[in-house]
């Protein structure tokens, strides 16, 4: 329980809802920001507008997973109104309060260290990018099986990069029967791949194993998928950057060459909304409740 724990939600999409009910639930006092339209409001959470007194006593404020953009704005999909997270804000927020988003971007981390406010990036734990690796596979394969004419069963596949995400999406592609290689950067690495069945790779030879893949998984946030990779690929094969915008694809050579190019960041959100909510629901209950701890608070165990 979180009992008197002050959580201010700024924005989002359904993922927030799920967020939004767990604090609720643990009795957390929720204030929603940029919830014009949001019908069923649990009890213990209320509305307000982006106004700065309503970052008095707020022991967290929570944005979308996105963030801010480089204006400040914070996305809702459940108002018509613009929302900007400025100074004026973040200045009436108390020393021991914390943002968390899922990313932050050179704004928002400087507007909050000047004002000595923590940024929490979830997507930088473990935990987070562990668990979104699920749904992010399960979009990977959705993607591949939309716009590929073959089965995944004995297709060819790369997949770039072995950390959280790369090695979730290629156990998953290997347990459909599909011949992974797995481009990796460190020989702990190549080694996991190894043990796993995989065949394993240095991305430093990936112009070399390029020639016969049918499907190339990108996970890599650097250019990786150069025209000198592409070049070497055949023309029916179908790339899925992962990587976060703008991701690890020379596009607009892929584009010359007629091989279809998809950046598709994201994919918790987009496929399994209400998973990757609870993702975020339980990670951030458990942060509350460290901090709640921390400063003396009374958090009864559920």
């Amino acid at each position: 329980m979180l009992t008197g724990f002050r959580v201010l939600i700024i924005g989002g999409d359904a993922r927030m809802l799920e967020v939004i009910r767990e604090l609720a639930d643990r009795d957390a006092a929720v204030t929603l920001i940029g919830y014009d339209s949001l019908q069923d409001v649990p009890e213990g959470a209320a509305k307000a507008g982006l106004a700065p007194e309503a970052f008095d006593g707020a022991d967290a404020v929570v944005l979308p997973p996105v963030g801010t953009d480089e204006k400040g704005r914070v996305e809702s999909i459940f108002t018509d109104r613009e929302l900007v997270l400025a100074e004026q804000h973040i200045e009436r927020m108390p020393k021991h309060a914390k943002i968390y988003a899922g990313m932050a971007n050179a704004r928002l981390l400087d507007l909050c260290s000047r004002h000595g406010i923590e940024v929490v990036r979830l997507f930088e734990l473990d935990e987070v990018a562990i668990y979104n690796s699920i749904p992010t596979a399960e979009g990977a394969l959705m993607l591949a099986i939309q716009n590929t004419d073959i089965t995944i069963h004995g297709s060819r596949v790369l997949v770039l990069g072995f950390g959280r995400t790369g090695m979730t999406l290629a156990r998953l592609l290997a347990a459909l029967g599909a011949k992974v290689k797995t481009g990796v950067s460190r020989p702990d690495q190549f080694a996991r791949a190894f043990e796993m069945g995989l065949s394993p790779f240095y991305t430093t030879d990936l112009v070399r194993e390029a020639g016969d893949a049918d499907i190339v998984f990108n996970t890599v946030p650097a250019l990786i998928v150069n025209a000198r990779v592409i070049a070497e690929l055949p023309r029916r094969a179908v790339i899925i950057d992962l990587a976060s915008r703008p991701g690890g694809t020379d596009f607009r050579f892929a584009e010359k060459r007629g091989i279809k190019a998809i950046l598709a960041p994201g994919l918790p959100g987009i496929v399994a909304p209400r998973t990757a909510g609870r993702i975020m629901a339980g990670v951030l209950g458990r942060l509350f409740s460290e901090e709640a701890r921390k400063r003396g608070m009374h958090v009864e165990l559920e």
